[in-house]
């Protein structure tokens, strides 16, 4: 029950409304009384509650030998009604705000840490659906399979290029990243980076209920962070195409680069 009534409250009602409402689903047909008996709303608070829902439309009401009797609209026609004001609401919402941002002269370079998983995985959704020239990214298999589709629809307009690591059946233009001691290590950094037309990118450490990552639409950050993304690229490359100990070379140097055997 309460998870009804929180998706209520998500889409604007109060609790008290989401109360009445389902008490009335559950016996409709009823007076103030037995609403606030029924749903626990205080008596004091029921009629202004009742009020409230039948400028809404979402509750009717009749009288029959001096009592008011109230009737819930029906759900389907609820939903419905919902529906609609919510894609009404929606339509001016993003006239409103796409009007506002087409007054902006100039973009001002920010970086903005995103919090949430939901939230986070959102945000690289609608970055790469915009994508008008490209896509370059970086992760590994616990994100990609959450963007696996979002990433195959877009191949099919503009180039997606980058590096993965522990996927399989990938998009072919994006490179596999070779296992090595430093990505098998049980405490490697599972980061990614999501960029789309070298304009936006999104940037971030493990995929976790509780991660958070950064969105940049500074031309700085995501020149280097591009680069950082080819250098990969082109390493694993190298390595790939070497006969000798190439890998044991890199091993060494990147201790020796690093001073430790991060």
């Amino acid at each position: 029950m309460q998870k009804i009534i929180d998706l209520l409250k998500r889409k604007g009602y109060t609790e008290y409304e989401s109360k009445a409402y389902i008490a009335l689903l559950q016996n409709e047909g009823v007076t103030a009384y037995q609403i606030s008996k029924d749903s626990g709303i205080p008596r004091a608070r029921v009629y202004d509650v009742l009020g409230s829902l039948l400028e809404k439309g979402i509750v009717t009401k009749n009288e029959v030998e001096d009592k008011i009797y109230y009737q819930p609209l029906p759900v389907d026609v609820f939903l419905k009604k919902t529906t609609e004001d919510w894609q009404d609401d929606f339509s001016s919402l993003s006239n409103s705000l796409n009007s506002l941002k087409q007054k902006q002269k100039t973009a001002v370079a920010k970086v903005v840490e995103i919090r949430e998983k939901d939230t986070i995985l959102t945000y690289i959704r609608s970055i790469i659906e915009n994508a008008q020239q490209k896509v370059i990214v970086s992760m590994w298999d616990d994100l990609y399979e959450l963007l696996a589709e979002d990433l195959r629809e877009i191949s099919k307009k503009v180039p997606v290029h980058g590096i993965t690591l522990h996927v399989e059946n990938g998009i072919e233009t994006v490179d596999k990243h070779r296992s090595t001691f430093f990505t098998e290590k049980p405490n490697s950094n599972s980061w990614f980076i999501v960029s789309v037309d070298s304009s936006q990118l999104i940037y971030g450490p493990s995929i976790s209920e509780d991660m958070n990552a950064f969105y940049t639409n500074d031309p700085v950050h995501i020149r280097l962070l591009e680069d950082y993304i080819w250098h990969d690229v082109l390493v694993n490359r190298v390595v790939s195409r070497s006969k000798n100990h190439m890998e044991d070379w890199v091993k060494e140097e990147r201790a020796k680069f690093f001073m430790d055997d991060r």
